[in-house]
């Protein structure tokens, strides 16, 4: 299926531009980085500790007055999430100084019954997290993420060449990137399912970038007076209708997640829906520009030598 058709756009004449951006990207998710590190961004309860526990109502329930009514028991730092079917509520609570350890979940329901005595409710799930296992959580989050990383760039260096490996890592880091930068700047919670969900599109990074290797190379070899800029041009035109495709079924996926999977997971399908955007851009604009880069670098040098 050819979305664009035939095209011949010079993606590698605009790599300074794509450089630049990427790299503003880049500086702003290593700040988040670091913020997450220290516990100083938005962290949600898996890496903060706290208590999340879903409640089922026998009547609806309006957040705003749920909100209040916690408030005025003392429990005033509270995520409250409506999940629309069978009127039920899901309450994350941070850790609270105020609240003995492993007490949240009791004073949450001691604080319903008391304002709502005509509206009961169960507790369908609860769950708590002690701040060292919150630390320990993302110590080793930020340790599986590097090694995914590492891994990568070894398994494109055999499958490739050391220079397409370098590409390939350094678009997939771009990616992750991007997604701690979107976050840290819109304060959205990072939990264990935004983790997931920069795994996830650090594979799916990948994938599309050794669809656009594979025609370069395969090109390449068929092309051996043509100039580098111009084959890796040319390839990147080739399979640009099928990255463009693949890109908008996997986003229509999570979109529909996102819109109708419910409050579970929310924020997996939200940090999808960025990374999609950002692993194509990336695919095209950072991964293949980088090799070219590398590849102009080692021939002038070769040449210095000579």
């Amino acid at each position: 299926m050819e979305l664009l058709g035939k095209t011949n756009i010079d993606f590698i004449g605009k790599r300074n531009i794509a450089f630049a951006i990427s790299a503003v990207i880049s500086i702003i998710g290593i700040i988040g980085i670091i913020q997450i590190a220290r516990g100083a961004a938005n962290m949600g309860i898996d890496f903060s500790g706290g208590t999340a526990m879903q409640l089922k109502f026998s009547k609806p329930m309006d957040i705003a007055s749920a909100r209040v009514a916690l408030h005025k028991n003392g429990i005033p730092k509270v995520d409250l999430q409506e999940i629309k079917d069978g009127n039920k509520l899901l309450v994350k609570i941070d850790r609270n100084m105020s609240i003995a350890l492993g007490k949240s979940a009791e004073a949450v329901q001691s604080a319903f019954k008391k304002e709502y005595p005509d509206n009961a409710f169960s507790v369908e799930s609860s769950t708590e997290i002690g701040p060292s296992i919150g630390d320990k959580l993302r110590k080793d989050t930020l340790i599986a993420v590097a090694i995914s990383l590492l891994g990568i760039i070894l398994y494109i260096a055999w499958r490739f060449d050391f220079k397409f490996g370098i590409g390939a890592t350094l678009a997939t880091m771009h990616d992750c990137l991007a997604m701690f930068a979107v976050f840290y700047l819109l304060n959205l919670e990072v939990n264990l399912l935004f983790i997931t969900a920069v795994l996830t599109i650090a594979g799916y990074s990948l994938t599309d970038t050794v669809v656009v290797f594979d025609r370069i190379r395969e090109n390449m070899h068929k092309s051996l007076k043509e100039s580098l800029p111009s084959v890796f041009n040319r390839s990147i035109n080739e399979v640009l209708s099928r990255t463009i495709v693949t890109s908008l079924t996997v986003f229509l996926a999570a979109a529909s997640l996102f819109f109708f999977g419910g409050e579970v997971i929310h924020d997996f399908s939200r940090a999808l829906l960025v990374g999609v955007i950002v692993g194509t851009y990336s695919s095209v604009f950072v991964a293949s520009p980088i090799v070219v880069m590398l590849e102009d670098r080692a021939l002038q040098s070769s040449t210095q030598k000579a």
